[in-house]
């Protein structure tokens, strides 16, 4: 019946792939009303060695980020896409996407949903857990040397970039993150409530890299579907507190700090 809002669903990783089948998140969007669309872009697994090569050093301003851009557009081409209601929504590498999308390609997106997703690269691999350390190098060579050219890391960490954002964001986070530590998330949502650019943050002291207890998740998906509904226009449900829901508001808590003083 014409073009449908949609979701840009990133994959994580970004060293992964997304697998034809049955998807949960991809069916609660289609039920809410919005088309959504999966990329396994360059630099995914699954397709041989050179594909995979192809995202070396493509992060942000790169391949990587270009195939996404270009998938939506092909959405909008084919008439399946609404342009004017395009969220980009992803979780560790697919939040860091969101974050490029943006910053990178403001004028593509309505709004988006950033889980976990990392703000700034350097300080993302300085603050690595000690399991992630031997594979740190192998890391710096697929992403980029953020750690000798600071010039490149301003460029592809969305952080630095945050006067391009146009739409509104919101941020899931787990306080116990190990991989993608609160402060990534905290440097962009503070950086931005700054700027008075739209932000909704949400912080979980008991989760890590990803919500794990039911109460959280569901808490925090009733949080997407009404961001959803007032900036792509689909369906959601009443939203009521979750009992035993543990989310924080670390703006909101920042701002009336403030006022106290």
């Amino acid at each position: 019946e014409g073009p449908s809002p949609i979701v840009l669903l990133v994959h994580g990783g970004p060293w992964a792939r997304d697998y034809f089948g049955f998807n949960p998140s991809a069916q609660w969007f289609a039920n809410r009303g919005y088309a959504t669309l999966q990329v396994n872009f360059r630099g995914s697994t699954g397709y041989g060695k050179s594909f995979l090569h192809k995202g070396d050093k493509q992060w942000g301003v790169g391949d990587m980020q270009h195939d996404l851009t270009s998938a939506v557009n092909w959405a909008i081409e084919q008439g399946i896409a609404d342009p004017d209601n395009v969220c980009i929504y992803g979780g560790s590498y697919g939040g860091y996407a969101c974050l490029a999308g943006l910053t990178f390609t403001p004028e593509l997106y309505k709004c988006g949903v950033d889980v976990v997703g990392p703000s700034n690269i350097k300080t993302l691999l300085d603050s690595i857990p000690d399991y992630w350390k031997p594979i740190r190098n192998d890391m710096l060579l697929k992403i980029g040397d953020v750690d000798g050219d600071e010039e490149f890391n301003r460029k592809i960490s969305p952080l630095f970039h945050v006067d391009s954002i146009k739409a509104p964001l919101l941020i899931g986070q787990g306080a116990n993150d190990p991989r993608v530590k609160q402060a990534e998330a905290d440097q962009i949502a503070f950086t931005m409530k700054e700027k008075g650019i739209p932000c909704e943050y949400v912080l979980y002291p008991d989760e890590g890299h990803g919500f794990a207890r039911p109460e959280n998740r569901i808490d925090f998906n009733g949080r997407v579907e009404k961001f959803l509904a007032e900036h792509l226009g689909g369906r959601a449900e009443e939203f009521d507190e979750v009992e035993g829901a543990t989310a924080q508001f670390p703006l909101l808590e920042k701002a009336m700090e403030r006022k106290r003083k």
